[in-house]
């Protein structure tokens, strides 16, 4: 028995790092899974890969940025599985390390449309279908929102857009037995790999700051706390932002 048994879990951004890693940690307590991202090949294979261990996946290619291809996410979920259960918003696309009063239109646009207007979209969507019998939606934030973290201007303010949504969410549909948190994570995505390694030495600054010294996994650190507040353990928390990040920021 795992503790998402049956249950419908999409997934934005779901074709690679923490996407996946929430979206296979998920499988593996027994949730359907349903991909969402803009690279349809990967999000293929990523589907695949969790068909495999036993569960049900199907993919989609979505530019959460749309609301017609959301929509359009969502129509297939259900009719592919009858319901949606579960909404982790993983979808974030952005331009790094960009100082202040560079950052352009398109920068900003990139950050909300992926981010704050992708989770937006997808929260209103499956909304009609929580309403029914309640539902988990698990929204990724920032420490780069919350501590305001040079060069991530268009960033931060997605991310902190984000944790809005979620607090407003969280008293408005409380009633319908809908939980919405945050994570804000901290793990070893291929951004975040990638960044690791034309940082100039910054990772490791980063890192000294962490009391855990490394980055979460994907899916062992990240994943399974996605699955805690998807599953009915968190059933008494909702409008909280859940710092996954080995100590880096502690909120108080």
């Amino acid at each position: 028995m795992g503790r998402l048994d049956e249950k419908v879990a999409i997934v934005t951004g779901g074709a690679q790092g923490i996407g996946l890693g929430i979206a296979t940690a998920m499988a593996k307590e027994g949730a359907n899974i349903v991909l969402a991202d803009f690279n349809a090949e990967k999000a293929q294979a990523a589907a695949g890969g969790i068909q495999a261990l036993g569960v049900k996946a199907v993919a989609f290619s979505c530019d959460v940025s749309q609301r017609s291809q959301v929509k359009g996410v969502v129509q297939g979920a259900v009719r592919e599985f009858g319901t949606v259960d579960i909404l982790a918003n993983v979808a974030q696309d952005m331009r790094n390390d960009v100082a202040f009063e560079n950052t352009t239109d398109e920068d900003m646009q990139r950050a909300l449309g992926s981010g704050l207007w992708g989770t937006f979209y997808f929260m209103q969507e499956c909304l009609p279908y929580m309403k029914e019998k309640g539902g988990k939606i698990i929204n990724m934030a920032s420490a780069a929102g919350l501590d305001g973290h040079s060069g991530w201007t268009a960033y931060a303010a997605a991310k902190e857009g984000i944790r809005a949504l979620t607090r407003v969410a969280c008293h408005e549909w409380g009633r319908y037995k809908i939980n919405v948190n945050a994570i804000c994570p901290l793990a070893d995505s291929p951004r975040m790999v990638d960044w690791g390694k034309s940082s100039g030495g910054m990772i490791d600054l980063m890192l000294a700051m962490v009391p855990a010294g490394r980055l979460g996994d994907c899916e062992i650190d990240i994943g399974r706390a996605a699955v805690f507040l998807a599953c009915s353990d968190s059933d008494y928390i909702t409008g909280q932002t859940l710092m996954v990040d080995g100590g880096q920021t502690m909120l108080r």
